[in-house]
């Protein structure tokens, strides 16, 4: 699977993630060079567009994206 169209300008691992890097390693290898579709930030970016995506979403947290 392709990189997520939006990994570059992702404010999650630059705002949220900054601080721990080895697992920002982890959830970008996980979420935005695997499979994008388990990304709830993408999910919603890609639902309603980024101006929607909640900057304190978490990549797993798709129960609050739904």
């Amino acid at each position: 699977m392709p990189d997520c169209e939006i990994i570059s300008s992702c404010i999650f691992f630059r705002d949220q993630m900054a601080n721990v890097p080895d697992m920002a390693k982890f959830q970008k290898q996980k979420y935005c060079k695997g499979d994008n579709s388990l990304c709830a930030r993408y999910r919603v970016y890609k639902a309603l567009g980024r101006a929607k995506v909640p900057e304190d979403l978490f990549p797993i947290q798709n129960d609050k994206a739904d």
